[in-house]
């Protein structure tokens, strides 16, 4: 088990430009999960005093920013995104070492906090995408590699994909935070994603967090739906 294993390790993923909306989401759902997801759509449709809102709540917090660009630009989104109240945010691997150590340094400076983790190779690409960027495949292997940099830059872990969890294990160790999107519960939609797994797989290869979204957050009832995954893990684990 990974040092970093929450209690609840289901983060709803609140991806809607509507805040009232999200927020009854958000009070629904609360006494379900381990946490929440504010993703890019709600951060640039609605704002920072929208993700306050979120934080707010009580429930930690993930921002995924994704931010990438140079080190001194990721620096000062990093340090406005750290003082929202939020407890966990992300920026590209890809973005380098230089970039991610100034981004750890700035958002340690206004939440000592603050977990900072790194996106790896996102869960809607595959090997033939690798391809098309001019990135080295197959996917594994590039995670890896991208890992071991986030590790080495001194940031908190990484977001990928339920198949990467076992090697990323392996090489770093179980102090190192494993964030996991593209989960499915058994049956559903796996919509734009393409290396899913349920949740209950995921959480037995060792990972922390599983950020699970249009699952929830798009069920008739979401407060019934988040239930339902926390119940099935529970029973399980």
């Amino acid at each position: 088990m990974s040092a970093a294993r929450f209690t609840n390790p289901v983060f709803a993923a609140l991806d809607t430009p509507d805040l009232p909306r999200a927020l009854e989401i958000a009070k629904s759902i609360k006494p379900h999960v381990g946490g929440l997801k504010v993703g890019l759509e709600f951060i640039t449709a609605l704002g920072p005093d929208a993700v306050k809102q979120v934080a707010a709540l009580g429930a930690p917090v993930f921002a995924d920013t994704k931010f990438h660009d140079i080190p001194n630009t990721v620096a000062g989104a990093s340090k406005a995104i750290a003082s929202l109240g939020i407890s966990i945010f992300n920026i590209h691997a890809s973005g380098g070492e230089a970039m991610m150590r100034a981004a750890k340094e700035a958002a340690a400076s206004v939440n000592p906090n603050v977990k900072l983790i790194a996106v790896t190779v996102l869960t809607s690409l595959e090997d033939s995408d690798l391809d098309a960027v001019g990135q080295k495949k197959p996917a594994r292997d590039q995670v890896l590699r991208l890992a071991e940099l986030t590790k080495k830059s001194g940031l908190d872990g990484v977001v990928c994909s339920a198949h990467e969890i076992e090697p990323i294990r392996k090489a770093i160790g179980s102090g190192f935070m494993l964030v996991v999107p593209g989960i499915r519960p058994a049956g559903a939609d796996v919509a734009d994603q393409k290396r899913v797994m349920t949740p209950a797989e995921a959480l037995a290869k060792g990972a922390d967090i599983l950020v699970i979204g249009r699952p929830i957050v798009a069920a008739k009832d979401p407060a019934s739906a988040a239930k339902a995954i926390a119940d099935d893990l529970k029973a399980t684990v």
